[in-house]
């Protein structure tokens, strides 16, 4: 995809400057930065029997052949209930101090991984099987503020820790079958139907605790498992930088007959920079109740059928500044989402408010082309609009 440019000397200069901000982003002067950017932390989670300790193994095997040195980092509420400390204690103050020690031994674990990380001589990459938010689906928010006012930090702050969140989705919602107590022993939510409506309670309370983290990618269940870790090791290879098959999401034109469970919702402001032939460049605000996160994507294909992808979350100063560079070919595009899971299904409704609006466009996340994509009750499909490039936001931005 090439994007066009002005040739006048005005763009000229404007292309160059917009590169220049986007280098300094990634300027490495002092050493230990240049070491820092070859550290990446990402947290493995999701709802009960997701898979995420099959999951750890494969990252493990894969990434180290990759030249990676991988650290994982434990399950630390396992860690307590194994020592006898009980998630379901009727004594409050007890209940209270044992996720206070939690969140307080994550930290300190995460923290003394990452020195070790940084005095290590290849890339490194350290897995948490689960995160600092996870804690915070398990208590009222008036509690979690507390714990985290005494821990010296807030939610924003946590979020921040982790280059990527990676939620698996649990196999009680969508995969039944395969759900299991057999591999946690402490697990309280048992293989029956008040067990796994509780586990489905649970996988939406953790997906809502990480909403908010710029990479966060909710994995699909899957008839074929491997698919599922397959999804696991692709998202974790494009943290890392590495090349990707360049993949087509299912994408529908859908109206809304009914409610949407169990919705995040956002709104986001999306608007194209101008950049080189042959990479697209894309800013994005994401609000969520007044709330921003500000990402800025790269997409370079470099052959026909891979691409190279980065993201790079960006303070509101620099966004100011970047939004100043956008393609004049372009509009901006404003479109409010809803992110839901159904029937272990991940899928994302971005309803068009600029350049176009009443265009409502349902996307899937993770679901194979031979899979039967479970449409929810509560939409109605249109029109299958999957590789229609007219329905790329980059081509729903061009100007007429």
């Amino acid at each position: 995809m090439i994007i066009q440019t002005k040739s006048d000397k005005n763009s000229i200069l404007i292309c160059i400057f917009a590169q220049k901000i986007i280098k300094s982003i990634t300027s490495t002067a002092p050493e230990r930065l240049q070491r820092m950017k070859e550290i990446k932390k990402i947290v493995l989670t999701g709802g009960p029997c997701a898979g995420k300790t099959t999951a750890l193994v494969k990252i493990v095997d894969y990434f180290s052949n990759y030249g990676y040195k991988v650290f994982t980092i434990p399950e630390v509420p396992t860690l307590y209930s194994q020592g006898g400390w009980n998630f379901l204690t009727p004594n409050r103050k007890l209940y209270y101090e044992g996720e206070r020690a939690i969140l307080e031994t994550q930290l300190a674990l995460e923290d003394m991984f990452m020195r070790m990380a940084e005095v290590c001589t290849k890339p490194t990459l350290i897995v948490c099987d689960r995160g600092t938010m996870d804690i915070s689906a398990y208590m009222t928010p008036e509690m979690w503020e507390d714990i985290t006012a005494k821990a010296g930090t807030d939610t924003n702050k946590l979020r921040a820790r982790y280059d990527a969140v990676l939620h698996l989705v649990s196999a009680a919602d969508g995969a039944e079958k395969y759900y299991t107590t057999a591999t946690n022993a402490t697990r309280y939510e048992q293989m029956n139907e008040e067990g796994l409506r509780i586990a489905r309670e649970l996988d939406k309370k953790v997906v809502q605790a990480w909403t908010g983290h710029p990479h966060l990618r909710v994995i699909n269940n899957n008839d074929d498992f491997q698919a599922k870790l397959n999804r696991v090791l692709k998202e974790i290879a494009n943290v890392l930088g590495l090349p990707q098959p360049i993949e087509e999401e299912r994408k529908y034109i859908v109206e809304v007959t009914g409610d949407i469970p169990e919705a995040s919702e956002s709104l986001i402001t999306q608007t194209y920079l101008v950049a080189e032939p042959g990479v697209e460049m894309r800013l994005r605000r994401r609000d969520w109740n007044g709330k921003f996160v500000n990402i800025l994507t790269t997409k370079k294909k470099i052959s026909e059928t891979e691409q190279l992808e980065t993201e790079r979350q960006v303070d509101n100063n620099l966004y100011e500044s970047l939004v100043k560079q956008a393609d004049p070919y372009r509009h901006t595009i404003v479109k409010r989402r809803k992110s839901f899971i159904w029937k272990g299904q991940y899928f994302e409704l971005d309803s068009y408010e600029k350049p176009v609006s009443g265009l409502m466009i349902l996307e899937t996340k993770g679901i194979k082309c031979h899979e039967d994509v479970k449409f929810p009750p509560f939409l109605r499909v249109v029109e299958d609009i999957t590789g229609r490039t007219e329905y790329y936001n980059y081509n729903i931005a061009l100007r007429g």
